[in-house]
């Protein structure tokens, strides 16, 4: 039986990261973990984002904006009244994340990270609606490092996905 883990005052949170680095696996155990709901930002694309990413085109600022806010707003008021909640999200460049801190204050960010080889790697042994592996490179191009003044938990992703939650709630339950 898995054990649930409560942490009062728990803030929103953004599992963050390149495509294939593990947000959707690790913000579902996170969520189970915690008790609290998971969403995966790609159910959060309009369907001519997930076209143009599935025809192999990166998406623009432009393209990301729309999502991003419907991703802002999911955090600021949950719609299931449930409080806080856990949100997959690439959230690949500060300003993609300071809007997302704009519908969220004290958002927490999990960023997943890993060597591009070992990325790669997950990403061809896996299939994906619309996210073909040949959009790896401009995804790690974009990702811009988080700055000291954004609060985020850096978690590498080399260990298996229930020892990487251990570590983010050790990390939750100190701050």
């Amino acid at each position: 039986m898995e054990r649930t883990t409560m942490i009062t005052n728990l803030p929103p949170l953004v599992v963050m990261g390149v495509s294939g680095c593990g947000k959707s696996t690790v913000g579902a155990l996170l969520g189970e973990r915690l008790g609290v709901p998971f969403f995966d930002g790609d159910d959060f694309h309009p369907a001519a984002n997930k076209a143009k990413m599935a025809s192999g085109t990166p998406l623009n600022d432009e393209d990301r904006a729309p999502w991003l806010a419907e991703i802002g707003a999911a955090l600021a008021t949950p719609a299931d009244g449930a409080g806080t909640r856990i949100i997959a999200c690439s959230a690949l460049k500060r300003s993609y994340r300071d809007l997302l801190r704009s519908f969220a204050p004290d958002l927490v960010f999990i960023h997943l990270s890993g060597e591009a080889t070992t990325i790669s790697g997950r990403i061809s042994g896996r299939a994906h609606e619309y996210m073909p592996s040949s959009l790896l490179a401009s995804q790690l191009a974009t990702l811009e490092p988080l700055g000291a003044d954004e609060v985020h938990i850096p978690v590498d992703i080399l260990g298996d996905p229930a020892s990487l939650v251990d570590g983010i709630v050790r990390e939750l339950e100190l701050s």
